[in-house]
């Protein structure tokens, strides 16, 4: 979301002032594109993981604030629920055996985190929805004390005037969920990783496209959150239900087709530039703050500006590839900040998933006559669409193959893109071998997080277990093969 927030209430001045700061930084941003050095000459890549807190009986334990004091490592912060922390890992390159070194860290940090946690009387679980989460926890205490989570539920509340309706039905049973909610609450059950990938002015229009045409594959493969309040819903619920818990609409202004702040775009783009300005000109602001930094006598006098109020905006538009403009040592850079894919199963399974898409986009980006030209923009949010609610059985069209299932296509076309890719990033063979190798056996075996999930709550079903004791017996089996770090494809389903 950028930079803190102070308020949780604004005055019609207020939001006057904001609008009027915010085109002013558009207005920089835009000098900028044109004039100044961004910096790029050696590209790196950041990732982010949203974990949840349970406690002993796999429940949401509302204990983030005692956790983080466990850890007291600034890596890991707070996340909009009590049940939830975030884990920042700094930017890294990719060439060579990083990916290897990378996996080892994260194995050990989240070693250290969860020893940590347990002495906070809490477990960390890595996963895309936490299954065992209940309409009753939203009616307790669940949001961390920090002023931005309070001021955007109020906000968003503001400008939509009722309650939220969540309403998900599963494409493949009969269960569905309709409730409705007077808090931003369901919004802190989607919990996922996020991909960064600094690029240059040049590069961005590209790797953007790029990314936005491999948005359903990534799904396919990575569907992570099939379950939500004990319903089996989509392979990918995280989707659906973000988009419904940030909705600032009314049902008649969706009626009227005016955009949700979960957008996926509308048009392959020309320059980063257009992101920037889609968000100004569609979205009005949530957190109307304004900082006393005069973006233009910054850039007069030859530095970068922050543009806090473009930032904190852009932050409140919730793409699932955003653009990110940020200042590190005084330069601007660039990012492209991939969001689709949900949290887990393993450490092995996110490095695999992080791998496939660096591998792929590279590809993809640098094409003579790129997928974004034999394909439309609609068709490429129809594939997300499909494989959010279907996984990797889910139908998808690509430009030279037709109409194919999710599994084939990466199968016969984007791994060995990928490979090609993470040669190009000059990424070692061991690195490209072990992590698209479990890519490749998770589309062989149809067996991706969400299709675990499903398949050993079914088994203990059938063993006797009510719906939620099966679901909560089936995460402390999946926290149980999370710590073990073996791929999920590998994971058995009970007898």
């Amino acid at each position: 979301m950028g930079d803190e927030v102070v308020g949780t209430g604004y005055t019609r001045e207020q939001r006057q002032r904001y609008r009027e700061k915010v085109r002013q930084c558009l207005d920089v941003f835009e000098r900028m594109l044109a004039e100044s050095s961004f910096d790029f000459e050696r590209p790196l890549t950041g990732l982010e993981i949203e974990l949840n807190l349970v406690d002993a009986e796999f429940e949401p334990a509302m204990a983030n604030a005692a956790v983080l004091e466990s850890i007291a490592d600034p890596d890991y912060q707070t996340e909009l629920g009590q049940y939830n922390i975030e884990l920042n890992v700094s930017p890294r390159p990719l060439p060579g055996d990083s990916a290897l070194e990378l996996e080892e860290a994260l194995r050990r940090s989240l070693n250290e985190a969860e020893h940590k946690a347990n002495a906070a009387g809490a477990h960390i679980v890595m996963i895309g929805i936490l299954p065992t989460i209940m309409q009753q926890h939203f009616h307790t205490e669940w949001m961390s004390a920090n002023p931005r989570y309070s001021a955007l539920n109020e906000s968003v509340f503001a400008a939509r005037g009722e309650d939220l309706l969540i309403d998900i039905a599963s494409p493949t049973s009969p269960d569905r969920v309709t409730a409705f909610a007077d808090t931003i609450a369901p919004e802190s059950a989607c919990t996922s990783v996020q991909l960064h990938l600094q690029v240059s002015p040049q590069e961005f229009p590209a790797s953007w496209n790029a990314a936005q045409a491999l948005l359903g594959p990534q799904l396919a493969v990575g569907a992570n959150s099939p379950y939500l309040f004990g319903k089996h819903l989509w392979a990918e619920t995280r989707t659906v239900l973000f988009l419904q818990a940030t909705d600032t609409r009314s049902v008649e202004l969706r009626n009227q087709g005016v955009r949700p702040r979960v957008f996926f775009g509308e048009r392959w783009i020309t320059s980063i530039f257009d992101l920037f300005e889609e968000n100004v000109r569609y979205f009005p602001a949530l957190l109307p703050e304004v900082s006393d930094e005069d973006p233009v006598a910054v850039l007069d006098a030859g530095g970068a500006p922050r543009m806090q109020e473009l930032r904190l905006h852009n932050g409140t538009v919730y793409r699932w590839n955003r653009p990110v403009y940020d200042i590190v040592d005084g330069r601007p850079h660039l990012r492209v900040e991939n969001r689709v894919l949900p949290a887990g199963p393993t450490v092995a399974d996110v490095m695999a998933n992080s791998a496939f898409y660096y591998g792929a986009l590279r590809v993809l980006s640098e094409e003579d006559r790129p997928v974004w030209t034999k394909m439309s923009f609609a068709t490429a949010e129809s594939n997300f669409t499909e494989c959010a609610r279907r996984g990797m059985s889910g139908t998808v069209y690509w430009p030279g193959f037709g109409e194919l299932p999710a599994e084939e296509l990466v199968l016969r076309h984007l791994l060995p893109l990928a490979h090609e890719g993470l040669e190009r990033w000059n990424v070692s063979k061991q690195v490209r071998e072990r992590y698209l190798g479990i890519i490749e056996a998770r589309c062989k075996s149809g067996r991706n997080g969400a299709e675990w999930q499903v398949s050993t709550v079914r088994a203990l079903e059938a063993r006797g277990h009510h719906r939620l004791s099966a679901v909560r017996e089936m995460l402390r089996l999946y926290a149980g093969n999370m710590h073990s770090n073996e791929p999920v494809h590998t994971w058995e389903v009970p007898g």
